[in-house]
């Protein structure tokens, strides 16, 4: 299920989109314009915008760019949607950081195709992306994903610093004890799976894998800075 934002000048076309998308499963809401638009994301920032190019106040493309130049909405999708026959209005969408467009009149099994591509090659770019931009700080005792800053206890910081020292190296849950924890100090059998279930809330389940019997490992190479 995915938050989606139809913004559309048209009444009957808004409805019937809230209709499909809605009975797709997604959380579908609705706004008149991109001024509009704007209102509703400051509410709840959506996974992908249906975009209407040709609308008062604020057209399609003037509204697309704006929300590619902010950080914090740059990563939604867009999917215009165009009633003219000509080029034009889908290569300025495109040009203007849109992410693919559907003509009108609209056909419901298109569009929903056209979405679920979309939100498919979303979610694997968002994978990638936390695969590759993640560091650990050792001196600030903090992980850096994607640029922002996440602060660990000092136990999960060692244990995540230790495992993303070897990207996709098996780590035996002895060693890791001893490296963490020190031989001299008793814990319990469960610790370790702990402390991985909290780290793995935090920077997500993907990035560390359970290597049945032996132990666990890093799947992504993290530079230490």
């Amino acid at each position: 299920m995915a938050k989606i934002l139809i913004v559309d000048d048209e009444e009957d076309i808004r409805d019937l989109l809230m209709y499909i998308l809605k009975r797709e499963g997604h959380e579908v809401s609705s706004a008149e314009n991109g001024l509009a638009a704007f209102t509703q994301i400051g509410i709840s920032v959506p996974n992908l915008i249906v975009l209407d190019v040709m609308m008062p106040q604020m057209d399609g493309i003037e509204f697309c760019e704006r929300i590619k130049a902010d950080p914090k909405t740059q990563h939604i999708i867009i999917c215009f949607l165009t009633a003219r026959g000509e080029d034009y209005s889908q290569i300025a969408g495109l040009e203007s950081g849109g992410d693919d467009y559907v003509t009108k009149p609209i056909k419901p099994k298109v569009l929903l195709s056209r979405i679920n591509a979309l939100l498919r090659r979303n979610f694997k770019n968002e994978q990638k992306v936390d695969l590759i931009n993640f560091a650990v700080d050792r001196e600030r005792y903090l992980i850096l994903k994607n640029n922002v800053e996440i602060h660990f206890p000092r136990k999960e910081f060692e244990l995540l610093a230790l495992l993303a020292s070897k990207p996709n190296a098996v780590f035996k849950r002895e060693f890791i004890l001893n490296s963490v924890w020190g031989s001299d100090i008793i814990v319990g059998d469960r610790t370790i799976d702990v402390h991985i279930r909290k780290i793995r809330e935090k920077i997500g389940d993907h990035m560390i894998s359970t290597v049945k019997g032996v132990g666990y490992k890093f799947n992504d190479n993290a530079e230490e800075i």
